[in-house]
């Protein structure tokens, strides 16, 4: 379950954003409703709840889309990210 300081494990969950096949530091499923956390992808300043900038290195965590066990729901949006 996400907190509501928008922390994860202690880790928060905005900025940098890598998309890897295993070994992640979170596991997310990807929802349409109910979500954990609503996550907006952005180009740059991602220095928000929710804000995500997608990037291939040097990523402030990573994240593995699964099916199902994840540690938390992902829904994206264009507008009104967070929790």
């Amino acid at each position: 379950m996400v907190n509501s300081d928008c922390t994860y494990n202690g880790k928060n969950l905005w900025g940098k954003v890598q998309i890897v096949d295993s070994f992640a530091d979170f596991k997310i499923e990807i929802v349409n409703s109910f979500p954990d956390i609503k996550v907006q992808k952005v180009d740059s300043f991602a220095n928000e709840c929710g804000k995500w900038e997608i990037v291939s290195s040097f990523a402030d965590f990573t994240v593995e889309i699964v099916s199902s066990f994840a540690d938390f729901k992902v829904q994206f949006v264009d507008s009104f990210h967070g929790i």
